[in-house]
């Protein structure tokens, strides 16, 4: 399903962008030590509440939670859990907000304390990874340019993208067309246009690029035990460039680093 927005809603998608940055960043000094993945389920889905919105992932498919909470060698759809994180632990947390029917959609990885240097890098490089992407989200580009870009930067850092997981078309919908791939050819795949949004989300792990689903049946977990860290945002594409909605107010990609 593809719906190409216009700038009215594109506001409206907007609208859950700034709830969700408010929310993410007030993860940050929520998140320590001591604290569940499953408290932070429950404290993401009372802030929603709060703003009039709803966690759109509660009930997608039969997933019974508000956030998706991937910790360490977790990859992403990890479930929380009462499991206490552990100071340098790393953890990414995943929410898609609804708001009056519009949705956004955004993750980030989490430090948990003080973390180790190589886990710093890992998290630097793969929002690197993300604003790389998103700088070559532009009217007439292809997806495959923002393929080429995350991968160039993942390479050059040393690691590897997890391809089987994709970036997605939004908007009244989680998962509209077309498909994001984090991996491929500059000048391949969908051209881009005025009114597309998207996400952009790339999965870096320090290992092999290979997951196993847990028995849950959504939780992939590295074969190889190496840790992943994951950072995404919504996009707009523009005239003017790309627009990034999950944050507290939409902001061109040049102006924008956080």
């Amino acid at each position: 399903m593809t719906e190409w927005k216009t700038p009215e809603q594109i506001g409206l998608m907007a609208k859950a962008g700034a709830i969700l940055a408010a929310c993410r960043s007030s993860l940050i000094g929520y998140i320590k030590p001591g604290v569940t993945t499953l408290d932070i389920d429950g404290y993401v889905e009372r802030f929603l509440a709060g703003y009039g919105a709803t966690p759109e992932q509660k009930g997608y498919r039969g997933y019974p939670y508000a956030t998706c909470a991937s910790v360490n060698e977790v990859a992403c759809h990890g479930m929380p859990g009462r499991k206490l994180l552990r100071e340098g632990d790393i953890v990414t947390i995943d929410m898609v907000v609804n708001k009056d029917g519009w949705l956004a959609d955004s993750a980030w990885t989490f430090a948990v304390g003080e973390v180790s240097a190589s886990s710093r890098n890992l998290m630097r490089t793969a929002k690197n990874c993300l604003y790389a992407g998103i700088s070559q989200a532009k009217t007439g580009s292809r997806i495959g340019d923002i393929a080429h870009a995350i991968q160039s930067v993942s390479a050059a850092g040393g690691y590897s993208i997890l391809s089987d997981f994709t970036g997605h078309g939004i908007g009244t919908w989680i998962h509209e067309w077309p498909s994001v791939p984090h991996t491929g050819k500059r000048g391949k795949g969908v051209k881009l246009e005025e009114g597309m949004v998207i996400t952009i989300e790339p999965i870096l792990t320090a290992g092999k690029p290979k997951v196993k689903i847990e028995a849950d049946g959504w939780t992939a977990t590295a074969v190889d035990g190496k840790w992943s860290a994951q950072y995404e945002h919504t996009v707009a594409i523009t005239r003017k460039g790309p627009l990034i909605l999950t944050v507290l107010q939409p902001v061109l990609y040049e102006e924008n680093r956080a």
